[in-house]
């Protein structure tokens, strides 16, 4: 072999693996000492990538899910006032309920009035007030705001709470106040044409839907009790908290008799009741053989005989000397007076005024066998939680038809809490419907805090899980397994250990050269 004293070949490639091994044991006793698999990008230039990249993922968690919390004590405070206001409104609709009865005197309605303004106050305060770090809840400003719950752009949930302060509570009415009218002609002339008949394209929509339809042929009575009812039953309606209620009554004038003739010989007198939306040509049921001597007992009994004999929702009965109708539902009252046995050229007069409050009477002068016609239609009072329009045509005009208080075209007006006064039986039933929608719109608010609470909690509970998998996913690529760390460890030392024994048997072998120069 050759022996040569300048260069140590085999101790430079031993001190070489040494350093190595020197480098290898010092990072795994790093990574030993800090728990980290990859210490600087060199060591997994991708898995580091990866690893950042899961705990940006991580932290984003863990921020929207304190994000979520915060939101969550907002709309907690906010639903705990809401649930105060409800409070309130129950007790004003309780006292309200108290003031409809007209066993109450002027000074106890005066009484609950000071007290149901109190609680308006106290509900106007609770709204205006209310607020999280400053920020109102339920003045209705706290609408399109965000809680940004996720690690990622756009990863929000969308909060709005409506305006529950006592001013914008309360009832969106449209009132149909309902109008008589008469004259000498049948009720199909006399309603052809005008808002009493719901004649060929004719209508009454109600936010969109149509509740009154005069289709293509007409000859309908104009009835508010049809359009309280499809509006009641319309679903679209109902999802927006639109309701109805119809009624008509009629207090006629003192009854004296309902024939007034010229020259009286032997008049006969026929009735023909139509009631509710019904043909102006089929009425209801007819009352014949009226004369001047029938009495208002007589006439009340007729009616009420033959409306429940044909199934007709109609009462009659007689109050302080006075005819009074009343119909079930709010059904329209039509009246056709057909008299016969009159002498050529005798006039009469029809006293409608005896049979419906505020109509007018009918004088002629005719022959033989005349028909005059008298209609009141009822009131419809329409009313929902938000602002809705109504659209017509036909059916409404200033004191006639429905008597609608708003234009075709126009939007339904707020009755709010503070409109309340309950010092008459009925504004204290007007009240009742106010406080109503009051309450249905609070408790809309609160489903709907609710919701947003239940979405945000299940999204928290969600990416709680999904934080702990994303750390264990970064830890797996991130932190060291340190059992096979301790293993690799022992291995470098064991080598360490056989690299400086070898280097120092490396480095004794030129001293052979000596031998050979001896």
């Amino acid at each position: 072999m050759a022996l040569r004293i300048n260069f140590n070949y085999e101790s430079a490639v031993t001190h070489t693996a040494l350093k190595q091994n020197e480098r290898l044991m010092n990072k795994s006793l790093l990574r030993l000492s800090t728990g980290l698999r990859i210490l600087n990008a060199a060591d997994d230039s991708a898995g580091l990538f990866i690893a950042d990249q899961l705990a940006l993922v991580s932290a984003g968690l863990e921020q929207g899910n304190r994000n979520i919390q915060t939101g969550i004590s907002a709309l907690q405070i906010a639903e705990n006032s809401a649930g105060q206001i409800y409070n309130k409104l129950k007790e004003i609709y309780v006292k309200a309920e108290n003031a409809a009865n007209d066993i109450n005197d002027p000074n106890a309605r005066a009484s609950l009035q000071r007290e149901i303004q109190n609680l308006v106050d106290a509900i106007q305060k609770i709204g205006t007030d209310t607020e999280y770090n400053g920020i109102k809840l339920l003045d209705g400003t706290f609408t399109n705001k965000y809680i940004h719950y996720g690690p990622r752009y756009g990863q929000v949930v969308k909060v709005n709470i409506g305006d529950v302060r006592a001013q914008s509570l309360g009832a969106y009415i449209v009132s149909g106040n309902g109008s008589v009218t008469e004259g000498a002609s049948g009720l199909p002339s006399l309603v052809s044409g005008t808002d009493y008949g719901l004649d060929a394209n004719e209508y009454l929509k109600v936010a969109g839907q149509t509740v009154l339809d005069g289709g293509t042929t007409g000859g309908l009575l104009v009835d508010a009790a049809t359009a309280a009812a499809n509006i009641n039953a319309d679903p679209t309606l109902q999802s927006q908290g639109i309701e109805a209620v119809a009624k008509n009554v009629s207090v006629a004038s003192t009854y004296t008799g309902l024939i007034v003739a010229s020259n009286p010989s032997g008049e006969t007198l026929t009735l023909r009741f139509f009631v509710g939306q019904v043909s102006n040509t089929s009425p209801s049921f007819s009352i014949t053989g009226i004369t001047a001597s029938t009495t208002l007992a007589d006439l009340v009994t007729a009616i009420n005989s033959e409306a429940s004999a044909n199934g007709v929702n109609i009462t009659a009965r007689a109050e302080d000397g006075r005819l009074v109708l009343e119909t079930t539902n709010g059904e329209t009252i039509a009246v056709e007076a057909v008299v016969s046995g009159l002498a050529s050229g005798e006039a009469y007069t029809i006293n409608f005024s005896q049979i419906l409050q505020n109509a007018s009477d009918v004088s002629t002068a005719e022959s033989v066998t005349t028909t005059t016609s008298a209609i009141k239609v009822g009131t419809l009072q329409i009313y929902g939680t938000d602002s809705f329009v109504i659209s017509y045509t036909g059916i409404s005009g200033s004191n006639s038809g429905l008597n609608f208080n708003v234009v075709s075209g126009g939007s339904s007006i707020l009755n709010n809490l503070y409109s309340i006064d309950v010092s008459t039986n009925q504004g204290a039933e007007t009240a009742l419907l106010i406080i109503k929608k009051a309450i249905q719109k609070v408790d809309t608010v609160r489903s709907e805090i609710g919701a947003v609470m239940n979405n945000l909690q299940t999204i928290y509970d969600a990416q709680k899980v999904a934080q702990d998998n994303t750390n264990e996913a970064e830890n797996v690529i991130r932190n060291v397994d340190f059992a096979k760390e301790m293993s690799r460890f022992t291995t470098m030392q064991i080598r360490m250990q056989s690299g400086i024994a070898m280097l120092a048997q490396a480095n004794t072998l030129p001293q052979l050269v000596l031998q050979l120069l001896r």
